[in-house]
């Protein structure tokens, strides 16, 4: 038996080291693409990548830099999920129905000029890209240093080198190659503030870094780098904070992975991006590691991605995010999701009429023959049934026809969404680190299963959101197996105010009308983490059947004082099958309390002596 697995072994690596061998290497240097030039190598390395047939190959750069311009030859038109849809995108490298490519940068810089899409990958299969630098000489948002700040006035020191701009009475103009953008100060999120560890100050978010008459406020330039605002202001940003200016559209992801198969992206530095940092679209099977959205450590910046780090909509198969660092964004480092899209009109027994209710969804390839489709009441979020598609018909970049193998149920009307439940994902997200974001950290909804283990969060929002909503964003869809083990929540998690964000863990799906008899999400163990809270949430969950907290360790933080306006620690609300056990809760701990609402007592477990029950009855 051992010499029959000896032979076996031997031709296994005899069979792999011919295929290594038949695995072609192209210099890029070979092909007149030279680095430190500063010269346009979006043609030459698109027309090399055209030149491909299946054969594996593996492309590397010799170490430098190399730019990229857009180029009207690689000008395209994507429908990009939660991207806004300015057509053409401008494409930088193009990999286009492409099988067996690697690229291998070999920690080159790809720095990119304008409004550009750095990688898109359209219907390719066995795909890897690694060792690369993506960024900006002048990035698509802009940064300042608060150097004054009062009541009256506030003053601050722009890179004019990295940040060029003009002052108008009214704002500023920043503008760079071949665009220009205003600005002027705005309250909310629209404009966050970093302190100099690059965390986002207690009580902002949201809720703002700078407010009051934001309306009249008047701009000056007092020398080359140093703006003055003049104004009546009730909250100014701390002296030495830097303040993000975001003033561009989200128009290109950094690297769009479209229709694709078996795609591997390692060691990998996005340091900006205009628009989503990496976007996975109805893609199968897709592996991360060291895969970091953060700020460009070499230029001072404190911005990275423009808006989501790592978006995946649509996808199926397995998602595999590892020791991947997110520091930066101006949205969330993690969102996995599908697209519900909400019925307009029931043609006949088998023919449903549907649109895409979010301007940001338009245009989708959202079903394919054989999927199955699961049929959701808006108002409960129930599924009622599941139909199989036999066809998907585009009526235009707004509305779709489907139909099904069998015959619909006859309530389906506008009342109801639709969910393609064959575009679900496995997903295992394992020894990352969250910094501090504009918002929250990682978005889950996906019935497939799902493993968060040994990751560090530091965000500003929640850290994870677990939601769906076939009402408003229209994120589907239920989770059905996850687990949040041995995860480090550290002080800064939910110390702003974010939508959604009601506690650390925000289990949050957008149900008009809940039903405790039947809840929407579905198995969810949050198991052996510690918890580091200033303030008292650190977990609210609607709608969950079988949700269990228990060996977790809560140590009290006094970095931030408490300033949430819910004074639980738990708030569970329609859940069912409820534990919460074997928690090490500090004494110190703020609150020690649950309250239950929409649901009875006897679907609370409950092995925690300290915690005080408290029911809305």
């Amino acid at each position: 038996m051992k010499t029959i697995f000896l032979s076996i072994t031997i031709a296994f690596i005899f069979t792999a080291c011919k295929q290594e061998v038949r695995i072609k290497k192209i210099d890029v240097s070979d092909y007149g693409i030279v680095a430190n030039t500063k010269q346009n190598t979006t043609a030459k390395i698109n027309e090399l990548i055209e030149s491909l047939n299946d054969e594996p190959v593996i492309i590397t750069f010799p170490k430098g830099r190399y730019d990229f311009y857009p180029d009207s030859n690689y000008f395209r038109p994507y429908f990009e999920t939660n991207t806004y849809d300015v057509n053409p995108k401008r494409l930088a490298i193009l990999i286009d129905k492409k099988k067996n490519i690697t690229i291998d940068a070999r920690g080159s810089d790809f720095i990119y000029h304008g409004h550009i899409q750095p990688f898109t990958l359209d219907n390719t299969e066995n795909i890897s890209i690694r060792n690369v630098n993506i960024d900006w000489d002048k990035p698509l948002t802009a940064e300042s240093e608060v150097i004054e700040a009062d009541s009256v006035h506030i003053l601050i020191k722009i890179d004019t080198a990295q940040f060029p701009y003009t002052v108008h009475e009214k704002g500023l103009t920043f503008a760079a190659e071949d665009w220009k953008a205003e600005w002027k100060l705005s309250g909310g999120s629209y404009l966050i503030e970093f302190n100099e560890e690059h965390i986002i100050p207690a009580y902002t978010g949201d809720h703002g870094c700078v407010n009051g008459d934001l309306k009249n406020v008047h701009y000056t330039e007092v020398t080359p780098g140093i703006v003055l605002m003049v104004g009546h202001f009730t909250k100014t940003p701390a002296v030495g904070n830097y303040l993000i200016m975001r003033h561009s559209t989200r128009d290109h992801a950094g690297i769009f992975l479209f229709h694709s198969k078996n795609i591997k992206l390692e060691n990998i530095n996005v340091y900006h991006t205009s628009g989503l940092g990496i976007l996975s679209q109805y893609c199968e099977n897709i592996e991360m590691r060291k895969v970091n959205m953060i700020p460009n450590p070499n230029k001072n910046r404190y911005l990275s991605g423009h808006d989501d780090g790592l978006h995946f909509m649509g996808c199926k198969g397995e998602i595999i995010i590892d020791s991947c660092n997110a520091q930066g964004l101006m949205d969330d480092p993690i969102n996995i999701h599908g697209t519900y899209v909400p019925v307009i009109d029931r043609i006949n027994d088998t023919t449903i009429k549907c649109n895409y209710a979010h301007s940001m969804s338009l245009g989708l390839i959202w079903s394919k023959i054989g999927d199955s489709v699961g049929f959701v009441e808006k108002k409960t979020m129930n599924t009622i049934g599941i139909g199989v598609i036999s066809k998907f018909e585009i009526l235009d970049e707004s509305s779709f026809i489907l139909k099904f193998q069998n015959k619909i149920p006859e309530v389906l009307s506008a009342g109801y969404s639709l969910e393609n439940l064959s575009c679900t994902p496995d997903v295992t997200i394992t020894n990352c680190f969250v910094g501090s974001n504009r918002a929250r950290g990682y978005l889950i909804s996906t019935p497939g299963n799902v493993s968060i283990e040994n990751n560090i969060f530091e965000t500003s929002g929640s850290a994870i959101l677990i939601a769906g909503d076939a009402n408003y964003w229209y994120e589907s869809g239920a989770v059905k197996n996850i687990i949040i083990k041995s995860n480090e929540f550290r002080y800064p998690c939910n110390s702003s105010s974010y939508q959604f964000c009601n506690a650390i863990i925000s289990i949050y799906p957008e149900i008009p009308e809940a039903d405790s008899l039947h809840p929407f999400h579905k198995n969810i163990l949050i198991e052996s983490n510690t918890f580091n809270p200033s303030d008292y949430p650190i977990l609210y969950a609607k709608s969950v059947d079988g949700l269990s907290f228990k060996n977790n360790t809560i140590t009290r933080s006094y970095d931030y004082k408490p300033w949430h306006s819910q004074k639980y620690n738990f708030l569970i609300e329609a859940c069912k099958d409820v534990e919460i056990s074997g928690n090490k809760i500090g004494k110190d701990v703020l609150g020690k309390n649950i309250l239950l609402k929409n649901m009875s007592t006897k679907e609370l477990r409950i092995n925690n002596d300290e915690l005080i029950i408290v029911t809305d009855e």
